[in-house]
C-alpha cells in the first residue's frame, strides 16, 4: 500500500523547521527500533569523540570539507 500524502505542506516550512521534523521523526523511529539502538562499545567511541573534540575543538573537520571530500570519490 503506498504511502498517503500528509496534510502537512513540508516544503513551505523553513528549512530550519524541516531539519527538525526530519530529526523528530527519526528520533521516533528509534525509540520504535531497538536494532537502531547504540552498541555499548559504539556508545563509548561517541563519548571518547567528544571528549577528544571538546578537548581540541580546532581538530574538527568542517562539514563543507568532510563532503566533499565524500562526494570527490564517486566522480
Amino acid at each position: 500500500m503506498p504511502m498517503s500524502q500528509s496534510n502537512l505542506n513540508y516544503k513551505t516550512l523553513p528549512v530550519s523547521e524541516r531539519i527538525e521534523l526530519v530529526e523528530d521523526i527519526w528520533d521516533s523511529i528509534a525509540e520504535e527500533t531497538p536494532a537502531l539502538a547504540l552498541s555499548a562499545d559504539e556508545y563509548a567511541e561517541l563519548q571518547r569523540r567528544l571528549a577528544a573534540h571538546r578537548a581540541d575543538p580546532a581538530s574538527g573537520i568542517p562539514w563543507e570539507q568532510v563532503r566533499a571530500e565524500l562526494f570527490k570519490s564517486r566522480g
